[in-house]
């Protein structure tokens, strides 16, 4: 499968402003968006080191986690996740029946590994890492949302020479490697726009890391609280958008960056512009959300 880009028409009757989203979600059925491409060169790394296992991080809900999982299934690597919370395994059947994307990761053939929110945050620590190439002897280590310069070089291949045509290219924010692989990617007249789902301004210092040009900003107030959290409004955007466009968004990372864009073409940010919005995936997130919202009975995403 491919990427491929769709013009959203009715945009333009309403705002002076041409838009368009590069549905990179399509990519793949279940290695989608940014993680096929952060994946790629870390997979192939590994294969040619002769790696038999690949070991990462990741929260519950990771994207990251289930999209590993299913690549490593692919290419017949063993996959172990690291996972945030050691509360999980505690009743581990429990955990996966209230887990769709843990769930679906075992499935892969991933196993997991289960550690404190202190020992997570260790992750990048050399000592940890250390201590896990010792328990998981010839093994890849690829860090959390699978950001570094293997990925960013994948990244760099979402725009091709048909996107040159766009002034202005926007992209949600996790860990900041796919908005590296835009901005060393673009063009001069290019500008790149990042939607974090973090608070903070923490992400630019990461993003300076790999990034090759300063031609981006960050747009830091459509977060909606934080990483993995919505509201009523953004599930009743997504839905919206969705019903008029068929496509669907997921609700941490690209849902909230076309929702930003959507404010911002009301105050006219984008004016005589032609915009290119990048669907990092993620949709296998919803079911997960789903049951979340449930719980607060608040309304589903389509």
């Amino acid at each position: 499968m491919e990427s491929r880009i769709i013009h959203l028409k009715n945009y333009r009757e309403i705002f002076d402003a041409e838009l368009y989203i590069k549905r990179e979600d399509l990519l793949h059925p279940f290695v989608s968006g940014n993680k096929f491409r952060k994946l790629k060169y870390n997979l192939l790394e590994a294969e040619k080191t002769q790696k038999e296992t690949i070991v990462t991080f990741g929260g519950a809900f990771s994207n990251h986690i289930a999209a590993t999982a299913a690549a490593c299934q692919e290419r017949d690597l063993k996959s172990i996740g690291i996972i945030r919370g050691e509360e999980l395994a505690e009743n581990i059947e429990q955990t996966l029946a209230g887990n769709p994307t843990l769930r679906f990761a075992q499935q892969c053939g991933m196993q997991f590994k289960f550690v404190s929110r202190t020992v997570y945050r260790e992750k990048n620590n050399t000592s940890f890492i250390n201590e896990l190439e010792s328990e998981f002897p010839n093994s890849f280590i690829v860090p959390e949302g699978g950001t570094n310069d293997l990925a960013v070089k994948g990244c760099e291949e979402i725009l091709t020479a048909e996107d040159e045509q766009f002034d202005i290219i926007c992209s949600p924010v996790g860990t900041g490697g796919t908005i590296s692989g835009l901005i060393n990617a673009s063009k001069k007249h290019q500008k790149i726009l990042g939607f974090p789902a973090l608070k903070g301004d923490f992400l630019q210092k990461e993003i300076d890391k790999f990034a090759k040009k300063n031609n981006y900003e960050l747009i830091l107030d459509y977060h909606f609280g934080g990483y993995a959290k919505v509201n009523v409004e953004l599930i009743e955007f997504i839905n919206k958008f969705n019903d008029e466009n068929n496509i669907p968004l997921d609700p941490i990372y690209t849902g909230k960056m076309v929702f930003g864009i959507s404010d911002l073409l009301k105050k006219g940010k984008f004016n005589n512009k032609k915009v290119l919005m990048i669907h990092t995936g993620g949709l296998q997130g919803i079911e997960g959300m789903n049951l979340q919202l449930a719980k607060k009975n608040l309304p589903l995403i389509k």
